[in-house]
């Protein structure tokens, strides 16, 4: 079952037909037997529309066909099967496919017998194409309805019922993505598969929303100290890796048993959490699902040999992680908790607030430090080695006591939560085998004397939370029958009430976001400017002004743009943006290889850090209203303590970003050049000029390469060492078919070489083979050795012949065209906000865009502004006062 809107532009069987397809091979001239068919075409009669103007036909047939034909179809493209009539969208996307190709010189190509430019003779074409399309989005929008993806939906349902730290989305699938965007209407249909997840999720959210018993559950308290701090007296990685300390030395097992709860004890910890780790508490398991609130004594300290602590130069970050407490053997769902902690070397009390499931505990997670793992020297039993200490000791974390309070009560009593859901009915405590018999979920009954009347009371009463606007009477009925014949099958008030607003969380007013087509469609427009901001449901501000219908005002839009970008739920646009325009819902993936990148090895803290930094970046760069320019360069970059040391810039302390001016010289600043925009763009063994340069090109420029042949092979750099990436691609352009298509990106690519496979800096490639060897012990513990190979050599030629010779010089060069850049951040940001690519009629609407932003330097804030106050984001309608 698929719900999406659907436009049918298929003529009546009494009309002639205006669109053919040719099947037949031909014998002889295809220009000839092509011409007598469209000579027949425009012979014959047409009816009123929009169509391929008859001069762009003459030059198609004159120009195109001996390469374009049914047999041939170079590129992909035969002109046979294009057909005439622009209103069926499918022959359209044809013709803009054609038009796009004169438009960018790509045709008639180099080498044909035609060398004047076709496009000024396409004019006419184009100025078909937008009539037609245009024509379409004022009849039936620039896309269908999208359902929304399940962050957002997670994220609503949050909003919706009052329940900020809710966790559904491992309840739903993975969302696909198109054009690069999980939020594309191209993919944001619906599946019975995907309806049951989503009623699934509804009913998990509503169930954990209301009350199970007639009291306030409680909360337990529980205070840790000496041996109850560990779970064990030691940790995998030797003694090294953790102990117990008084007065600053490690004591043994002996001594921690003869006072076990001595509040004068340390452990101390100098590993970070990696398999094989398990350091909890001892002997917590949290009885309830719920927050927990976590307090405790800590310093940061140095590990000297001899196992003695001293005071720590700098802090160190600490986290915690949920988990089974199932010793190594990780069963189920390990993940970080409470945020990040700089523990600094004065001790004091820290506070954080922690979210377990029931049968959970949590542990300490030390972040940036060694994670020793096993070795089999010569074949034998695995052992650990620690690795070497830096200068001046080995950084850890050292912890005194530790309280835990949890779950935390609701702060009102019924939760505001269950208010949204039952009201404010009375309730006792359901026998269970009266839940048991009906197959009901609510462990409460509602208190009442009429409960056919409550039970329409209440869906209405949820109803009106989920919708803007009221909902009339024939809207509401479907969801006012179902809950009244739950109770007649014998269900109890809760579970009718829940039933229906399960049913409200899985219909249109909920899991659908609708385009705003009409004149007064503000509830449409309201709900797309919050899913934006914030995937979640219009505040009560934005509700307002959905109520009056004065979103189309343009003073008041632009105030209401500035205001939600000033908010702190505009991080989740910055993140969820990010997360597809950057591909940095990928940057987890892949392993970086150990055996050449050593230093990197199980450093999760520098991911982390590099993904905090570009939604930071992101985030920043249109809520200052910085310069387009700012994704290929700045002078500045976003840092904490892992990530100055990785730009190599003066030492930071603290897991904190914070703006940092880059010296002179620095080849860092900007998206382009940042670890994580690196990182995504390898493969964590070696870095592909081919790939990055595709990369940039398509994600930051907008100027995406088209996809490969099928049968070339990858050029696949070589780790041993025997042959550079540049003669590689010597032997790949030597196919002219590849060094076409390869001069448009590869350069790119080429200019960033000296950052490895993480955005480091390098002067030389490392290989296995021969070269200048390397060796040492890395974090793990473990041998290591790699050999520097050839210098890098970062220098090329763009396809319009400039040329550069290194990073700096080609960021000078991208920067020029400061307006392509903005193009591409404007459909970038058209297809998060829409669901909708740029069509073929928004293009002269970006262009006016582009025209009002270009005085200021086509600024960020600036774009988004436009790009919402405009057709594309309104609707047909636009604003008031004005064309759409």
């Amino acid at each position: 079952m698929r719900y999406r809107d659907s436009v049918s532009n298929n003529l009546s069987d009494t009309r002639p037909s205006r669109r053919f397809r040719f099947a037949f091979r031909h014998r002889g001239s295809t220009r000839a037997w092509l011409s007598a068919v469209l000579l027949m075409l425009f012979g014959s009669p047409v009816v009123a529309g929009h169509q391929v103007p008859a001069e762009v036909m003459a030059i198609v047939t004159r120009h195109c066909t001996d390469c374009h034909s049914a047999d041939l179809a170079e590129g992909g493209l035969s002109f046979a099967e294009l057909g005439v009539d622009l209103d069926q969208p499918e022959v359209r996307e044809r013709w803009i496919r054609a038009y796009d190709r004169v438009l960018a010189g790509e045709m008639p190509p180099a080498d044909s017998a035609t060398t004047e430019s076709l496009a000024p003779r396409f004019e006419s074409l184009r100025a078909e194409l937008h009539a037609a399309d245009l024509a379409e989005i004022q009849r039936d929008g620039r896309g269908p309805r999208r359902r929304l993806t399940r962050i957002e939906y997670e994220q609503v349902v949050r909003d919706l019922l009052g329940m900020p730290y809710l966790d559904l989305r491992d309840h739903l699938p993975a969302d696909r993505e198109s054009h690069h965007f999980r939020r594309s209407t191209q993919v944001a249909d619906i599946s019975r598969i995907q309806l049951t997840a989503y009623l699934e999720a509804a009913e998990t959210a509503l169930t954990a929303a209301i009350a199970h018993d007639e009291q306030p559950r409680s909360s337990d308290s529980h205070r840790f100290v000496g041996r109850q701090l560990f779970a064990e007296t030691s940790t995998f990685g030797n003694r090294e890796a953790m102990f117990f300390a008084r007065d600053n030395r490690a004591i043994d097992d002996a001594t921690l048993a003869a006072s076990p709860t001595d509040e004068s004890i340390e452990l101390a910890i100098f590993r970070s959490a990696h398999w094989p780790y398990y350091g909890y508490p001892q002997g917590f398991v949290a009885r309830e699902s719920g927050r927990y609130r976590v307090r405790f004594l800590a310093r940061a300290v140095l590990q000297q040999p001899g196992h003695e602590l001293t005071p720590a130069p700098h802090g160190v970050t600490v986290t915690f992680r949920a988990r089974k407490p199932s010793g190594p053997d990780v069963s189920g769902d390990v993940r970080g908790t409470g945020g990040w902690i700089d523990v600094a070397s004065a001790e004091a009390w820290y506070e954080t607030t922690i979210e377990l499931k029931a049968g959970e505990t949590f542990e300490y997670s030390v972040l940036g430090l060694p994670v020793p793992l096993a070795r089999n020297v010569d074949g034998g039993p695995p052992t650990y080695r620690f690795p070497p200490f830096p200068s001046g000791g080995q950084p850890g974390l050292a912890v005194r006591a530790l309280e835990l309070t949890g779950p935390l009560p609701d702060t009102s009593w019924p939760s505001d939560s269950h208010r949204v859901v039952l009201g404010d009915l009375p309730f006792r405590k359901r026998e269970a085998s009266d839940r048991e018999a009906s197959g009901g979920i609510a462990s409460i009954e509602l208190i009442t004397e009429a409960p056919a009347d409550e039970a329409t009371r209440l869906i209405n009463r949820f109803l009106d939370r989920v919708t803007l606007s009221p909902l009339n009477d024939a809207e509401r009925a479907p969801f006012q029958r179902l809950v009244v014949a739950e109770l007649e099958q014998g269900a109890s008030l809760a579970d009718a009430v829940l039933v229906g607003c399960q049913a409200v969380l899985c219909s249109r007013h909920v899991l659908f976001a609708d385009e705003p087509l009409a004149p007064d469609s503000n509830d449409a427009i309201a709900w797309r400017l919050s899913l934006l901001f914030s995937n979640g449901i219009p505040d009560e501000p934005l509700r307002e002004l959905a109520r009056e219908g004065t979103l189309r005002d343009p003073r008041v839009l632009a105030a209401e743009v500035d205001r939600w970008i000033e908010a702190a739920t505009f991080e989740r646009f910055a993140k969820e943006f990010s997360a597809d325009w950057l591909d940095l819902k990928r940057l987890y993936r892949g392993e970086v290889d150990e055996r050449l990148y050593p230093e990197y090895r199980f450093d999760a803290y520098l991911i982390e850090s590099m993904e905090k930094e570009t939604e930071r970046f992101v985030a920043e760069m249109f809520r200052r209203n910085e310069p387009v320019s700012a994704i290929i360069d700045t002078d500045y970059v976003y840092a904490n303590d892992r990530l100055s040391r990785h730009y190599e810039l003066e030492p930071l302390d603290g897991s904190g970003l914070r703006r940092v001016d880059l010296p002179p010289g620095s080849p860092f600043g900007g998206l382009l050049t940042q670890g994580a925009i690196l990182k995504i763009s390898s493969n964590g063994v070696s870095t592909s000029p081919v790939v990055r340069g595709a990369w940039v090109a398509d994600r930051l420029l907008g100027t995406p390469p088209p996809p490969p042949p099928a049968k070339v092979p990858a050029v696949e750099p070589d780790i041993r060492g025997a042959s550079t990436i540049r003669e590689l691609l010597a032997r790949h352009a030597a196919d002219a078919s590849c060094a076409s298509c390869h001069a448009r990106f590869d350069p790119l690519g080429l200019a960033l070489e000296n950052f490895d496979v993480v955005g480091g800096w390098r002067e030389r490639y490392r290989g296995l083979g021969t070269g200048e060897p390397v060796s040492g012990i890395d974090r793990a513990g473990h041998d290591f050795e790699y050999a520097l190979t050839a210098s890098v050599d970062a220098s090329g030629t763009l396809l319009d012949g400039r040329t550069f010779a290194d990073i700096h010089e080609l960021k000078r060069l991208l920067r020029d065209d400061e307006r392509q850049l903005a193009r591409n951040l404007i459909r970038q940001l058209t297809i998060h906000a829409t669901g909708t690519p740029v069509r073929f009629a928004d293009r002269m609407v970006v262009e006016e865009i582009l025209d009002r932003c270009e005085p200021t330097g086509y600024r960020a804030r600036d774009l988004l502004r436009e790009l919402i106050m405009s057709p594309i984001f309104l609707g047909p309608a636009g604003l008031e006062g004005e064309d759409g």
